[in-house]
């Protein structure tokens, strides 16, 4: 029997759950950052001089929360501020924000390598494209 759209949606939860409890404790341990913080440092890493908007939205935060996130990383060294075009402001890492970033995915590379680590190569394309094709009918207007 086929498990049901509830056992899929909780067995996704409970692996996403895992990964954050995980990933939080090490990076707290081992990088002295906090889930998000890493995930902001990561975006960043990909998308230098992104607007605080766009950071927001990447991280799912509200624009009020990334941008006390984005303060308190300013004051910690990690992220520096500059103004971009219009009203907009953006940020990017500072030599100790990219080290951070790098011992970051260190540590999340573990956390992921005990869950879906253990999946063949096959099987993680599978599931990558699942998620993302699973992530995208969720997005699309019914209509």
């Amino acid at each position: 029997m086929s498990p049901s759209l509830q056992e899929i949606g909780l067995a996704v939860k409970r692996l996403q759950w895992r990964h954050h409890r995980e990933a939080n404790r090490r990076l707290s341990a081992h990088a002295g950052l906090s889930l998000v913080q890493w995930d902001v440092l990561r975006h960043l890493h990909e998308q230098p001089d992104a607007t605080l908007h766009t950071l927001a939205e990447l991280t799912f935060q509200t624009d009020q929360s990334m941008g006390t996130l984005a303060k308190r990383m300013i004051d910690r060294g990690l992220l520096k501020r500059a103004d971009g075009p219009g009203r907009a402001t953006r940020h990017s890492l500072t030599e100790d924000g990219q080290r951070a970033y790098e011992a970051g995915s260190v540590v999340l590379e573990g956390v992921l390598a005990e869950s879906v680590g253990a999946l063949t190569d096959a099987e993680r394309v599978v599931l990558h494209e699942l998620l993302l094709k699973a992530a995208q009918a969720g997005s699309s207007p019914r209509g």
